[in-house]
């Protein structure tokens, strides 16, 4: 990638972040909040501060879906259909250890997006009807906890060397080898 291109790429993401702020943290302000002040969560995110508010917020869920629809959707289709040419490419390999090396890279890739994004579209797209307070306390300890967490492990765990280490310290190696005999 070019450096031009990756000046506009992070141009657009702080222009559309700082957009999603300045509309949003404006509207956040003015709620009156007429019942408890207390927020049920562990992060004071968006959708449990609505919950408190007595004013009506059609007017910010309306903007902070189409929020997310440009900082969620558009990412996780760009990011799939991405990932669905490698997967073509890599099945028209002809060698088989290419092959499962490439897989072992996209999956890994692929797993953490699927904490991250899953997480937050789900948090922040999907209706109130489907969320509980103990649900979304989980789903946001995934996005913003967990999923950073266990980057490192996802990622190490491509190296043959520590996927070796693993095994051996978890004693898989001798119970498969004794399964095999």
């Amino acid at each position: 990638m070019n450096r031009r291109v990756c000046l506009l790429l992070m141009s657009a993401c702080w222009f559309l972040g700082s957009l999603d702020d300045f509309m949003l943290t404006p509207i956040t302000m003015t709620f009156p909040f007429c019942r408890s002040r207390e927020i049920h969560h562990f992060f004071c995110e968006a959708p449990t501060v609505t919950k408190l508010s007595c004013a009506d917020t059609w007017l910010y869920e309306t903007l902070m879906y189409l929020c997310c629809v440009l900082m969620l959707l558009i990412p996780v289709t760009v990011i799939s259909s991405s990932y669905s040419f490698i997967l073509l490419t890599v099945l028209r390999m002809n060698s088989a250890e290419g092959r499962k090396k490439a897989l072992a890279t996209c999956s890994s890739h692929m797993t953490v997006v699927i904490l991250f994004y899953g997480a937050a579209v789900y948090t922040y797209m999907l209706p109130a009807s489907f969320h509980t307070p103990e649900k979304d306390m989980v789903v946001s300890v995934f996005y913003t906890i967990l999923t950073p967490l266990l980057n490192p492990l996802i990622y190490s765990l491509r190296n043959k060397n520590v996927t070796e280490a693993l095994k051996k310290l978890l004693g898989l190696r001798t119970l498969f080898q004794e399964t095999v005999k």
